[in-house]
Formats: C-alpha cells, sequence, structure tokens
C-alpha cells in the first residue's frame, strides 16, 4: 500500500509539473488567428531578425513573406526551385532546401541564388527537406525520399535516407546521421550544443549531443512520436507538428497541444518583432498564435 501512495503522489506530482508549465506557454486569452488561407500548401516558416517570416507555397513553387509589423503576406520569390524548409541566417540570406534539382540553395536579400550543395558524391541528393544553421554557421539538413510529379526519376539515387552537415566554408557535406527511415523536421538548443530530429517514417523523435567539429553523438529517444517541421522556445520546449502542434518539454514530457483545426500541419516557428508569435503552417493556410515565451535561434 506504501509503495501505491508514493506512486500515486510521484504520477499527481508529475501532473501538477506539466499543468503548470502549460500554463506559460500560451498567452491569456490568446486564440489561434488565421492570417490567410490562399495557398495549395504552407510549409517552411523562417524569422528573420525584425521577426519577419519567410514560407513556401510549395506546389505553387513560391516563397512568401509576413510582416512582422503590418501583418500582412507579400509575395518574396516565384520561381523558387520548389523549395520547402527554410532558415535565415545573420546576413539576411534565405537558406532554403530546394528539391527541384535536389539542392540546398542560399537566396540573397537581393534575390540571387547561389548553389551550396548540388550533389552528394557525384549522385543527386534524395530531396533537402529541413535544416538548421548552428553557431558556426555550418547547417543541417535532412534529406528524405517524397516522389515528386515535376521529377522525371522513380527512384533515388543514393541508398539510404540521410541527415547531413556542412561546414561553413566547405562545400562537400558529410554523412552525420544514417540510421533513420525518413528523417524529416530538424531544430537545435540556443547553445547549440543538442539538435533533435524528428524520424517521420518511424514516428520517432531523438535528441542528440552535437560535438565541436559538429558531429552527432548520444542518440536517444526524445518522444514516440514523429514531426513535419518543429522550432524550440527559450525555456527548451519543443514543437512538433502533424496533428495541431504538440508541445515537449526538454525532459520529453507532454505540456501542450494545440489544435489547428487543418487536416496537416506542417511547419512552425517563431515570429514577430518580440519572438512571441508562434508562427504555423497548415495546409493552404497559414495562421498565428501569442505566445508568452520567445523563440530562439543560437546564442552568440
Amino acid at each position: 500500500m506504501k509503495k501505491f501512495y508514493i506512486l500515486s503522489f510521484s504520477f499527481l506530482a508529475c501532473c501538477f509539473y506539466a499543468k503548470a508549465q502549460q500554463k506559460l506557454i500560451i498567452s491569456e486569452n490568446a486564440n489561434l488567428q488565421l492570417v490567410s488561407d490562399e495557398f495549395e500548401f504552407t510549409e517552411g516558416p523562417a524569422a528573420d531578425s525584425l521577426g519577419n517570416v519567410f514560407f513556401t507555397d510549395q506546389p505553387n513553387n513560391r516563397i512568401l513573406k509576413w510582416d512582422a509589423e503590418t501583418g500582412e503576406i507579400s509575395l518574396f520569390l516565384e520561381d523558387a526551385r520548389r523549395a520547402n524548409g527554410l532558415f535565415v541566417d545573420d546576413e539576411g540570406n534565405l537558406l532554403a532546401c530546394a528539391d527541384e534539382n535536389f539542392q540546398l540553395i542560399k537566396i540573397s536579400p537581393k534575390k540571387q541564388i547561389e548553389v551550396l550543395v548540388g550533389s552528394f558524391k557525384g549522385k543527386n541528393l534524395n530531396g533537402p527537406n529541413d535544416l538548421w544553421l548552428d553557431k558556426k554557421g555550418g547547417i543541417y539538413f535532412t534529406d528524405p525520399y517524397y516522389q515528386r510529379e515535376y521529377w522525371e526519376r522513380e527512384q533515388p539515387d543514393l541508398q539510404g535516407q540521410n541527415v547531413y552537415y556542412l561546414a561553413r566554408g566547405e562545400k562537400d557535406p558529410v554523412i552525420v546521421a544514417k540510421d533513420l527511415k525518413k528523417p524529416n523536421g530538424i531544430i537545435g538548443t540556443a547553445d547549440g550544443k543538442k539538435l533533435y530530429i524528428a524520424d517521420i517514417g518511424d514516428n520517432k523523435t531523438y535528441s542528440y549531443t552535437v560535438s565541436a567539429e559538429g558531429k552527432l553523438t548520444d542518440k536517444t529517444l526524445f518522444v514516440e512520436q514523429g514531426s513535419d517541421g518543429m522550432t524550440i522556445d527559450e525555456n527548451g520546449n519543443v514543437y512538433l507538428t502533424g496533428d495541431g502542434v504538440t508541445v515537449y518539454n526538454k525532459n520529453g514530457e507532454k505540456i501542450e497541444h494545440i489544435k489547428v483545426g487543418e487536416e496537416w500541419t506542417a511547419n512552425v516557428t517563431f515570429g514577430g518583432k518580440d519572438q512571441q508569435t508562434l508562427f504555423i503552417t497548415a495546409m493552404d493556410a497559414v495562421y498565428t498564435l501569442k505566445m508568452k515565451l520567445r523563440g530562439t535561434r543560437w546564442q552568440p
């Protein structure tokens, strides 16, 4: 009986702790706001230093921009090489996973495009999907295989669906994770010491320790849930997508589920002038939600 009481108390304590954390995430009286549903399929949201958010309308092959000041959406780039996941670097360049030609590209503020990665050991990549930039300017990106109707090929050129790292100044990426079924979403912690990768093909998300050389070690199951896209806040809570947005604290405990009301929620990031606006891409729409916590990229 004593053991039962101890277990019960422990369970109630965990529930109370998770509930207390939940109240710290979403601003009081905040509701999900539809910004626009005039797209075909939205993906890849990424905020710049001013809190403006760039995102893709992948089937329509374009990148759009949400203005943090006005809340208005404008066209940033047509013919976006089928860009999917995005990330804005410190110089204001837009890094993009562009699977039209299986590339990782950089788009300058003047919309000039540079190919950062065009192949791996002489073979086409599967189709870069999502990415994260570390403190040193190195880029981690996932490379799952999703057959596209605009490709001539009908099978991959490479064996396996891997995660790659492109060190700053290098031309060739290296494989840092190759034992995943279909890696998709990816995000790192503020200090750059931990990386989360979602294996959407196995419905799991893992955490890794990042070495000084950018290698990944100590693969650990974080949660039994995969994710399309993901983000992280200043407290280290991890936001996964799919059925709305599910939030886990750094211990892998579920502390929130944000219902979006769409068939599929593809991706999420923090934006806005104060970095406290959760920006969500879901099917043909984009939504915002005011949060108590700020988003984070990494600390200088």
